[in-house]
C-alpha cells in the first residue's frame, strides 16, 4: 500500500531528497539513513538486473518484481521508474495497478518514445503531448489509493526546447499528474523558470558524474519552486568506484591486504545490514541438545 507521508511531506512544503536504490544491498543501506524517500532508478536496476543499458529493453515483467522487493523490504517509502508505462493506455493501467500492488508509492512515466532511452544520454525523441497527457489520465484513474502518486515526466527540452518542454509540464499537471518532472534543463536559469511557470509539485534529477543538469543544492531548489531532488546515480556509480579499486588491487597485488581505508565494508557490519543476527537469534532458540538430535 501506498505511504501517504509523502503527499503529506509535499502539503507541508517539507523537501524531499530521494537518494537511487538499484538492489536490495543499496536499498536496505539506503533505507537506515532516515531519508523522506528512496528512488528505484530504472538505470541502476536494469544494469544490476539484467546488465544491459536502460534503452527500453526491460519490460514490465522484469522491472514489478524489483519494485516490490525494494518496496516489501524498505521501511522507507519508494519512488520508482517506470519508463513510459511499458506501451500503450492499456499498457500503463496495467503498469499502474501492478506498482500500487507490489508497495511503490510514487510511479514515475515518461513521454519518449519506445523504445526509450537514459534522459541524460543522446537520440531521445517524445510522443505527441496529447497522447502522454492521455497516459497520465489513465494512470491517475488507475491508482485505487489518492495516496499512490503520479509523476509525470517530459524529455521534451533536449530535442524541442524549453518553451514545449514547460508546455508539456502545465498540460501533464492538468491531466491528473500530482508531480510533474522536467528532464535535462541545461542550467541554473532554465531550472529557475521552470519553477515559475509550472503550477504543481517539481522533481529535480541531480545525475552524478556527468549529468546534463547542474546539481544544486535542496535549499536553491526549494527556493525555485522544486520539492523533490532525486539523485538517482549516486548508489551504483559510487560502488562501480570502489569494486574499481579494489578488483585492480586484488590483481596487482594478489590479495585485499593493504586496500585503502574506506573502499570495503566491514564483514560484521555486513552482516548485520542482511539481518544475520536474526538469523543466529532463531537458531539458538531453536537448537536442541546433541542427545535429541542423536536419538532420531
Amino acid at each position: 500500500m501506498a505511504d501517504p507521508s509523502i503527499k503529506a511531506a509535499l502539503a507541508a512544503k517539507q523537501f524531499i531528497v530521494a537518494p537511487g536504490i538499484f538492489d536490495m544491498i543499496s536499498a536496505r543501506i539506503a533505507d537506515r539513513m532516515g531519508f523522506k524517500a528512496l528512488y528505484a532508478t530504472g538505470y541502476g536496476t536494469v544494469a544490476s538486473h539484467l546488465g544491459i543499458p536502460d534503452a527500453g529493453v526491460a519490460t514490465f515483467t522484469d522491472m514489478v518484481g524489483r519494485m516490490a522487493r525494494f518496496s516489501q523490504g524498505c521501511r522507507t517509502p519508494v519512488i520508482a521508474d517506470a519508463d513510459t508505462g511499458y506501451g500503450g493506455l492499456l499498457n500503463v493501467r496495467h503498469t499502474v495497478m501492478g506498482y500500487e500492488a507490489a508497495g511503490v508509492t510514487a510511479i514515475q512515466l515518461e513521454d519518449q518514445e519506445v523504445p526509450k532511452k537514459c534522459g541524460h544520454t543522446p537520440g531521445r525523441r517524445v510522443v505527441p503531448a496529447e497522447e502522454m497527457a492521455l497516459k497520465i489520465e489513465v494512470a491517475a484513474e488507475a491508482r485505487r489509493s489518492e495516496d499512490f502518486l503520479i509523476i509525470a515526466r517530459t524529455d521534451a527540452r533536449t530535442t524541442l526546447g524549453l518553451d514545449e518542454a514547460i508546455r508539456r509540464g502545465q498540460l501533464f499537471r492538468k491531466a491528473g499528474a500530482d508531480i510533474v518532472f522536467i528532464e535535462s534543463p541545461e542550467t541554473e536559469e532554465e531550472m529557475k523558470r521552470i519553477g515559475g511557470e509550472i503550477d504543481a509539485p517539481l522533481l529535480a534529477n541531480n545525475v552524478d558524474g556527468g549529468g546534463r543538469t547542474p546539481i544544486l543544492s535542496a535549499e536553491k531548489l526549494a527556493s525555485f519552486g522544486y520539492s523533490i531532488a532525486i539523485y538517482p546515480a549516486v548508489g551504483f556509480l559510487t560502488m562501480a568506484a570502489a569494486l574499481e579499486r579494489s578488483y585492480a588491487h586484488l590483481l596487482q597485488h594478489g590479495d585485499t591486504n593493504a586496500l585503502p581505508e574506506g573502499v570495503i565494508h566491514d564483514f560484521g557490519k555486513m552482516n548485520e545490514l542482511m539481518g544475520f543476527p536474526e538469523v543466529w537469534e532463531f537458531d539458538r532458540r531453536w537448537a536442541r541438545p546433541e542427545a535429541s538430535r542423536a536419538a532420531e
